[in-house]
């Protein structure tokens, strides 16, 4: 059996998940033109579709197709980058870099950047809502599904948590917290999407929330790591940020070796979580392999 060629996989479904967003938002030169300008700013910035790619691999791994998961997958990045936009204003993170281009706020302002945020949360609400019903899901349990992971109990209550803890000593359970929260969140909610649109049965969908919390956290613990090992150019980013805003990160907490240690443990969990579906999650599964050796 030839070996899955995930550079590949990615590269093509990175693709038609750009040309699906195109389709799907408004037109730069919609009026008002500022706003949309700014949505595909930070949208069309060159970011991985890591989640997008976690939606449609979950997908095929429940025999769905690509055609119906498409809008879901779109639906997560849009959350993705609203809450990227969000987290770089000056009175979050305050970063003037993402994904090796000045932050959305350095080039539209801090008002128009909190407004792109906004509109790209809304639409992301507005293009699931549009998604085709599968036997199992319908548009209420998509919202639901949307609604809850980024909502005050999770995304947004990891983000609290995050600007909560800056400047003081937590604990490794608290930034668990954060972690499962503001990373696992929607990275577990991207499988569940794929899955349910897929019409999945229950005892898959629970296997993918099990792969989807644990390659999340594993995601976060390696971004951490990175964040400490690799250069602004290299992560495309503001480097040693979490260590100057006194952020606490796993290495600052464990150590840089044991933290590389529990996200093997993570990832390990990942994978054994997708035996279920017995060679059909390949997708999946290189992507968890790719997200552990990942280097920015």
């Amino acid at each position: 059996m030839s070996r899955f060629d995930l550079a590949s996989w990615l590269t093509a479904r990175t693709r038609d998940v750009d040309r699906a967003l195109d389709r799907l938002l408004p037109k730069a030169s919609a009026k008002p033109a500022t706003i949309h300008k700014a949505m595909r700013y930070s949208l069309f910035a060159g970011g991985k579709r890591m989640r997008p790619a976690l939606v449609l691999a979950a997908a095929e791994a429940c025999g769905g197709g690509i055609e119906a998961a498409m809008p879901l997958a779109c639906a997560v990045e849009c959350i993705h980058t609203y809450s990227l936009i969000h987290d770089d204003l000056p009175g979050m993170d305050n970063d003037d870099m993402r994904r090796g281009k000045p932050t959305n706020h350095k080039v539209f302002g801090e008002g128009i950047a909190i407004l792109a945020g906004d509109a790209l949360l809304t639409q992301a609400f507005e293009i699931a809502a549009s998604a085709t019903e599968s036997k199992r899901y319908g548009s209420r349990e998509i919202v639901l599904e949307i609604a809850k992971a980024s909502g005050s109990l999770q995304l947004i209550a990891g983000q609290v948590a995050d600007l909560e803890g800056e400047g003081r000593k937590i604990s490794r359970a608290q930034l668990r917290y954060i972690h499962e929260r503001k990373t696992s969140a929607l990275l577990a909610c991207s499988v569940r999407l794929g899955g349910m649109s897929a019409g999945c049965t229950p005892a898959q969908l629970a296997a993918l929330t099990d792969f989807g919390y644990h390659v999340g956290l594993a995601f976060q613990v390696i971004d951490d790591i990175l964040d400490v090992t690799q250069t602004s150019e290299e992560l495309g980013k503001t480097a040693g940020k979490d260590v100057k805003a006194g952020k606490a990160t796993y290495p600052s907490i464990v150590g840089l070796e044991k933290s590389r240690a529990i996200a093997a443990q993570l990832s390990a969990k990942a994978e054994a979580a997708l035996k279920p579906f017995r060679g059909r999650a390949v997708a999946l599964e290189a992507i968890s392999d790719h997200l552990l050796r990942r280097k920015s």
